[in-house]
Parts: structure tokens; sequence; C-alpha cells
């Protein structure tokens, strides 16, 4: 099949290399707005540069604002795409997009790569088959080892919808529950530009599942051991860490010390992930699977998201459907 790829910036380039080496891909069709750039993937990839919408299925690794008017575009052409997420800038851009999915049946697929994570997809499956009981907690951990560029972060959105978006979907697949309530909070001990932003570098909430169970979340910009990610759940039969790993950035005062180097950041940690959701998207627009992953998923994640930034702004607990449009 022909598969075409807008954007080429870091995650974009990674995924044209991904895509350049599947088999199931006949010719990869490139384009960014960097026409140098474009032109020099192309030629160490084998690839041509061009419309990537002249595709049998199109992968949008573009900047946040350009989301939207490019899933829209693609469900009028009925072509197939994966999107990182996320979906759009907002939630009202998000229903937009959502409504031309379902008006035209196109498959859109958002990337969660966390869900293709063989340690994710452990412990749902364990926690399915009753292996920890009844499930009474759940933490959540994402740290970057450095800030990114101070001119990112005011078109980021925050920490909750850029970065902890990727836990509020995770938790809802793993577990398959649903967030009533956040309360959330962060902090400024790094650079000015955060705050300048109307953002923070260190976040933590609280989350109360519909059955209960207590989540708690934490973040960091400025994780200078290393990229950190895990998820602990924890039941009455038992607990189970996803992440805990060779390469986590522990220091252990008991000697466990952890004997390969930190994770240097999230695409080294995840790149069997990404490959393999590329993959999956690949047969999903075959017609050979499903999308795994939804605008119907990522706007619930967005939703999380946007309650734990109204808490953390107002300092107060959130109920979920106080931002659902």
């Amino acid at each position: 099949m022909r598969v075409g790829l807008l954007g080429l910036g870091r995650i974009g380039a990674f995924h044209a290399a991904t895509l350049a080496a599947h088999p199931g891909v006949d010719e990869l069709v490139v384009s960014d707005a960097d026409g140098g750039r474009a032109a020099e993937v192309a030629a160490r990839l084998g690839a041509r540069v061009g419309d990537a919408f002249d595709s049998d299925a199109v992968v949008v690794a573009t900047p946040t604002a350009t989301h939207a008017e490019l899933l829209t575009h693609a469900c009028a052409k009925g072509v197939p795409v994966f999107c990182e997420k996320p979906v759009a800038s907002g939630v009202r851009d998000t229903l937009r997009v959502l409504d031309a999915v379902r008006r035209s049946g196109t498959l859109v697929h958002i990337g969660f790569q966390r869900r293709f994570d063989a340690g994710y997809a452990a412990a749902r499956k364990a926690l399915a088959a009753g292996e920890l009981g009844t499930l009474h907690r759940v933490h959540l951990l994402t740290a970057d080892p450095r800030p990114p560029d101070p001119g990112y972060i005011p078109m980021s959105g925050g920490i909750y919808r850029d970065c902890h978006i990727h836990d509020f979907d995770i938790l809802r697949w793993v577990t398959g529950g649903e967030a009533e309530t956040v309360y959330a909070t962060g902090s400024n001990r790094g650079e000015a530009f955060f705050a300048e932003a109307g953002d923070v570098d260190t976040s933590a909430a609280l989350l109360t599942m519909d059955d209960g169970t207590l989540v708690t979340l934490q973040g960091s910009r400025y994780n200078g051991a290393g990229y950190d990610v895990r998820m602990e759940l924890a039941g009455t039969q038992g607990t189970w860490a996803v992440g805990l790993d060779p390469r986590v950035p522990l220091t252990s005062t008991e000697g466990l010390q952890p004997p390969g180097e930190p994770w240097p950041d999230f695409a080294a940690r995840f790149e069997p992930a990404y490959v393999a959701e590329l993959g999956a998207f690949l047969g999903a627009a075959r017609g050979e699977t499903e999308s795994p992953c939804t605008v119907e998923d990522a706007l619930a994640a967005l939703y999380l998201a946007e309650a734990a930034e109204l808490s953390r702004r107002e300092g107060r607990p959130v109920r979920v459907t106080e931002v659902i449009v």
C-alpha cells in the first residue's frame, strides 16, 4: 500500500523510518513545511516528496494546531488516517473532528503509544483476569529528564494536556474504568518560561474512579536521573508495576540498583510501542482489524486533562462532568 506522512520533526522522522521498513508499505510519500527536510528524509529512506493524501493511508505528525483541519480533510477524502495526539487544541475542535469521523465513517487512529507497550498490555490482561483481585489504588508517573524547548510551552496546552494526557488514556485503557473527580495542583521550581505561559513544571493529582478506586499521579519536567514513566496497580491479591525495568532511573538505598543506563527520552523508552502502533494502524487501514484508539478515546482523555487543568487553576476538586460539552 502507498502511505503518506505529513510532518518530519522528531517523531515524524521516526515514523518515516518505521514506515519505510514496514513490509506492508510499497511506497512512502512524505511532506513537510520545510521542503529541504522533506527532500533529505525522502532521499535517505527511498521515499518521495509529494501529496501525502494521494495515498491509501495517511500518518499525521505535524504540530497540534494543524491536526483538526488535516483530520477533517482526511475524512472528506475518505482516507484512513493515523494522527499523533492530540486530536485538536481544544474540546470544541475535537468534537468537530469527531462529528466528521462519524458522518464519513473514516478510520481515524489517535497515537497513544502506551497501549502498545508490552508492560501496560500485560497489566491490563492481569487485572481483567482477576490476578490482582479487587483494584484499590493506582499510581501514575511521567517524568521528563529535561524540559522541552521554551518556545513549545506556550502552545503545548500545559502539562496536563500535553504530558499527562498519556497517563489519563492509559488509566482508562488498563483499568476499563472512568474517573469521576480530579484534584490537581502544580508548582514551578525551574525556568520562568513555564510560569510565564501559565503552566507548571511539577505536577500532582488525585483522581477518584467511578468504582471508588483512588488514583495518584505525579509529573516533572526536570527528572535529571532520566526518563521515568511508570504505573502501579494495587489490589486485594497482588500489586503490579509497569516500567520498573532494568533502566528505571532510581537509586535504591538498600542496594537494589537497576543495572542498565537510564532511559534518555520517550523515543527510546517506547520505540517498540511506536512501531507496533503503526503496524496496528496499517492493519486497520487494510480492514483487517478495528482501530484500537479512536477519537472517542482521545476525547475522554482530553476531558480528564481539562478537569485537571481547571482544578489546578481554581484549587478545588473538579467533577469531570463539569468540563464535558
